[in-house]
């Protein structure tokens, strides 16, 4: 027998054995990638939302998506959001944060953000996938977006809020025929945990039937120790005989974050309160800014105000529209006794 006939012999012999072996012991074939660990699941274990950068007009929400893994390795796993408009169904952003290959045992968070406009409400739409297919997904909703304040505006000095003490109060420190002048004391309270820095508090006097600005007033609120309220007063020099809206508002570095209102009643006749509808009456500018303070030939006074008797071209009585009224009648009258 020549090398090449036994070379053959010992291979056939050679795959004698094995098929033997294999049908004998088949556990010694199995793949040795395979192991007794079972196939890798993931899902969604919690979820939280929380305000990022807030701008003007939108704002950033942070994401926390908590992914909880058990058995085996799962692959490639992306984490998906989507913000969608609660009333429009409209998608507003989206974004997509790669994991990768997951294969530790128990929890680990997903950070991941959106943009949506400071208003309305949304729905967070949250899906995990695995190697492209979609293995969880949450919902999370949200509201009152436009109530976060914007990162421009965020300051810790307000207007103090209370039931009895006044937050804006005015006196009167002089007047004549003319004039007043009225001293404005506005209450300012740092709800934070450290002193503020300086605010700027801006007084407008409003005629409460006109709407005209007859005085303003700038002064600077210093800084004010944290849980602590402090007033600061403002002088201004307005037409007397009027009702005013006394308007404040705090700026920080020309951004408005808050504004209160308070009244003026210098009309002894008559009285308004904040915040009400302001009526809509004619009114002569010309009045209010005239600085002569006598009577004119017309009969008004100070205020405006005009007798019924002051006018040359009046008719005492009912007047003559009434007088040819009651001649028609009596005319009717004498015609019927006829």
């Amino acid at each position: 027998m020549d090398t090449r006939t036994a070379l053959l012999t010992a291979a056939v012999a050679l795959l004698v054995l094995g098929a033997v072996g294999a049908v004998a012991a088949p556990d010694a074939l199995t793949d040795p990638r395979e192991t007794d660990e079972p196939p890798g699941r993931i899902d969604i274990a919690g979820a939280t939302v929380a305000p990022g950068e807030v701008r003007g007009e939108t704002a950033e929400l942070r994401l926390g998506t908590d992914l909880r893994h058990r058995g085996g390795a799962v692959e490639n796993v992306t984490v998906r959001h989507r913000a969608i408009g609660s009333e429009s169904g409209l998608l507003v952003d989206e974004t997509t944060v790669t994991v990768g290959d997951v294969d530790y045992e128990g929890e680990r968070t997903v950070n991941g953000t959106v943009d949506i406009e400071r208003e309305g409400g949304y729905r967070i739409e949250t899906v995990v996938f695995a190697d492209g297919q979609r293995r969880e997904e949450q919902t999370t909703r949200i509201a009152g977006v436009a109530a976060l304040t914007p990162d421009y505006a965020d300051t810790q000095v307000g207007f103090t809020d209370g039931t009895v003490w006044p937050t804006v109060a005015v006196s009167v420190v002089e007047a004549d025929n003319r004039t007043a002048t009225l001293s404005a004391s506005v209450s300012v309270t740092n709800r934070g945990d450290e002193a503020s820095e300086d605010v700027d508090l801006r007084v407008l006097l409003r005629q409460s039937e006109s709407n005209v600005i007859a005085a303003e007033a700038t002064e600077t609120v210093g800084t004010v120790r944290p849980g602590r309220t402090d007033t600061v007063t403002a002088t201004v020099e307005v037409p007397a005989g009027y009702n005013y809206y006394v308007d404040a508002a705090l700026f920080d570095d020309d951004v408005l974050v808050d504004e209160t209102q308070g009244v003026a009643n210098l009309n002894p006749r008559e009285t308004i309160t904040a915040d009400e509808t302001v009526r809509d009456v004619e009114f002569s500018v010309e009045d209010f800014e005239r600085e002569d303070g006598e009577a004119g030939d017309d009969g008004a006074g100070d205020d405006g105000y005009q007798s019924p008797d002051a006018s040359d071209d009046s008719t005492p009585g009912f007047g003559p529209v009434v007088a040819l009224v009651a001649l028609l009648a009596a005319a009717l009258t004498a015609r019927r006794r006829r």
